[in-house]
């Protein structure tokens, strides 16, 4: 079937071609001689095997020489890429081969477009995060030259001031080069057993007084008493429980809680949850938290400070383990982020 739709066309036609001439060498034999001869049946298959191969080498001409003027005019990305199929008279298979290539193509353009519109907003957003701390410092220092380095008290707070600004840039470019290592491999994961529990307990004190500002409690949600071991880097995985517990301290309202629990969830795997009754985060927010200098507030001022790469940092780290991060959240009733750790051996 396959081939005789491949050969249809030409087949079709040639026995058009054929019928019609054999009708016309009949009727004029026998307007002349009153009889049609024996031969005019040899004669309708000459003409239907000549046209038949004369049509299928013409029409495969035309068809290819449209198709590569198609390919040449439509190409955009590298002509490597296409395949040279059998050229057909088959109509039907050449629809459905030039839709799968505009298919593609589309797929194609839409990614490229995907990725420019990320490389502008990426670019928009670093260029927002670095220039920030370099005109505060860059209008601190100007100020001392005009004359304020005169007066201490002033000198010593815009000194300060400019000091912070300073930090803050490191941050940023110590973030990025942390983010750059992790996709490119270069950051080596130093994987041990520890006690999650402790360490999770060590990052609640350490945060205790950030949270106290905003009257915000950290509390795990119940007691353990035994520990949980899991294998991983230590001070990364402290890391990310530091990104998870400082962003719901600065989303989450006045007088709220942050939650962590750690619960088996299979055989070898326990899940880490961070969960709070903050702002939360809008559904068209939830699969573009992650990336780099992303934030949910867009106006200029951006009430919150902060690089934006923590949670960037916290999703390279998880994958970087071959784990999982997850975030579940709900406008105006809080988020939960969590993620998996391997289970180590109890010492």
């Amino acid at each position: 079937m396959r081939v005789f739709k491949k050969y249809s066309l030409a087949l079709y036609s040639s026995l058009l071609i054929a019928g019609c001439s054999a009708i016309v060498a009949g009727a004029f034999l026998y307007f002349y001689t009153d009889k049609i001869p024996a031969w005019l049946l040899l004669f309708y298959v000459v003409i239907f095997i000549v046209s038949f191969f004369i049509l299928q080498f013409r029409i495969e001409k035309f068809i290819d020489a449209r198709i590569k003027k198609i390919y040449r005019d439509v190409s955009l990305l590298d002509n490597e890429n296409f395949t040279n199929p059998p050229i057909t008279t088959d109509l039907e298979m050449l629809t459905r081969e030039v839709e799968r290539f505009a298919h593609d193509k589309k797929l194609e353009i839409e990614t490229l477009n995907v990725r420019e519109n990320y490389r502008k907003e990426f670019m928009g957003n670093i260029s927002h995060e670095l220039k920030t701390p370099l005109f505060t410092v860059q209008g601190y220092v100007l100020t001392l030259l005009d004359g304020a380095i005169n007066d201490k008290k002033v000198r010593k707070k815009y000194l300060q001031g400019a000091s912070k600004g300073v930090e803050r840039l490191i941050h940023i470019v110590r973030d990025l080069d942390m983010i750059t290592q992790l996709e490119s491999g270069g950051l080596v994961l130093k994987r041990d057993d520890f006690n999650i529990v402790t360490l999770v307990q060590n990052v609640l004190d350490l945060l205790e007084m950030k949270a106290a500002k905003k009257n915000i409690m950290l509390t795990f949600d119940k007691a353990y008493s035994e520990p949980i071991i899991v294998n991983g880097d230590k001070e990364r995985i402290e890391q990310v429980l530091i990104n998870l517990i400082v962003n719901s301290i600065k989303y989450g309202k006045r007088d709220g809680t942050t939650e962590v629990a750690i619960e088996n969830l299979l055989k070898n795997k326990i899940l880490v949850r961070v969960t709070d009754n903050g702002e939360g985060i809008a559904n068209e927010n939830l699969t573009r938290i992650f990336e780099r200098f992303y934030r949910i507030d867009k106006s200029g001022s951006r009430k919150e400070g902060g690089s934006g790469l923590g949670l960037s940092i916290v999703k390279h780290i998880v994958e970087g383990h071959s784990e999982k991060i997850y975030l579940e959240s709900q406008l105006g009733i809080g988020s939960e982020f969590s993620f998996t750790l391997e289970k180590g051996k109890k010492p």
